[in-house]
């Protein structure tokens, strides 16, 4: 008999289901708080609930843990891991250190389905969703091995957030609980190429999280070349999506813009990029792409970039160009898990 996975509940289905266990529904709290507060990963490190609760719970359920396959840590204090599944599959996790606070990139699938082809996630192709306990364990493996407490939450790592819609809404909701890490909706970030239906369905959720948009490019010709999901998508039915989202939930979209050399860096494209964004409450952060193998773009020229900005700036656009960390580890999505395989 498979065992449950006990570590992607919520509270609501973890007292439901040790009640229909045979326990009390107070040790649905005591067990929740075990998960998701001190980061336990054995039913007998519960020692406030019975013996034979504990004995139960194990041949009953599981609790999810991570291997560190891999780990490289670099001279600004980012720290990369590899990190083994239960199957065997492996997903990447940031650890990026800043004077507000500590900030965790995550992984939401093994693989991605999306395609964009300046990076290394794609590669081989999307293999399975990741179970919201396989999410949650990604900050709290971190949390244990280094000691330091995370503040600041990325769904940008490997795979599309929307793509595993469910699972990610679970693990926002039982991150940001008080009887778990209690991190901040506000804290949180999540970064989707553009599935547009799940952009209408996010805003009915009324979220405090950050959306942010893998926009890369001004038309959607441009976009289709390095971004697949425009096929099903237009430019024009994502921004209308934008605009229902921040309608719906009173909260500034960040639009990511990758810098890619002689595709998506002249002022004309600024120009566009200004058009598109009229209208509500936006941000623009400005990405120097990391080189990726089997990719032909690369990193437009710093001067550019700098231009670019400066032309935004002119046209009211507010944007910032992203502090590169972990330039000297393999630092583009997807790398270290590519080596591996």
């Amino acid at each position: 008999m498979e065992k449950v996975d006990i570590k992607s509940f919520n509270l609501e289905q973890l007292t439901e289901y040790v009640k229909n266990l045979g326990l009390k529904a107070f040790n649905a709290k005591q067990i929740y708080i075990w998960l998701h507060q001190k980061n336990v990963t054995s039913f007998d490190d519960m020692t406030n609930i019975s013996k034979q609760a504990r004995e139960l719970l194990s041949e009953k359920c599981t609790i999810t843990k991570l291997e560190i396959a891999q780990k490289q840590v670099s001279v600004d204090g980012t720290i990369k891991y590899l990190y083994r599944l239960p199957d065997g599959n492996c997903i990447e996790t940031v650890l990026m250190r800043y004077e507000h606070g500590n900030s965790i990139c995550v992984s939401s699938q093994v693989g991605c389905r999306m395609g964009c082809k300046f990076c290394a996630s794609t590669q081989g192709g999307k293999i399975r969703d990741l179970a919201t306990s396989e999410i949650l364990s990604q900050l709290y493996t971190t949390e244990q091995d280094t000691g330091d407490r995370v503040s600041n939450i990325v769904l940008m790592g490997i795979g599309e957030p929307l793509d595993n819609f469910d699972n990610v809404i679970r693990f926002i909701k039982i991150i940001t609980s008080p009887d778990g890490k209690n991190i901040s909706q506000r804290n949180i970030s999540l970064s989707t190429c553009g599935v547009v239906p799940k952009i209408y369905e996010l805003a009915k959720l009324k979220l405090g999280i950050t959306l942010s948009i893998s926009l890369h490019a001004t038309t959607n010709e441009a976009r289709k070349r390095t971004m697949p999901i425009t096929n099903a998508y237009s430019l024009e039915e994502l921004m209308k999506a934008c605009r229902e989202y921040t309608k719906q939930t009173g909260r500034r979209i960040s639009f990511e813009y990758a810098m890619i050399k002689g595709e998506n860096d002249t002022q004309e494209d600024a120009i566009r990029l200004s058009k598109l964004l009229s209208g509500f409450i936006n941000h623009v952060n400005l990405i120097p792409i990391n080189p990726v193998d089997g990719s032909p773009f690369s990193q437009s020229d710093a001067r550019i970039i700098k231009e670019f900005q400066n032309k935004l700036a002119k046209l009211n656009v507010n944007a910032t160009i992203r502090r590169r960390l972990g330039q000297d580890i393999s630092a583009a999505c997807g790398q270290l898990r590519n080596e591996h395989r």
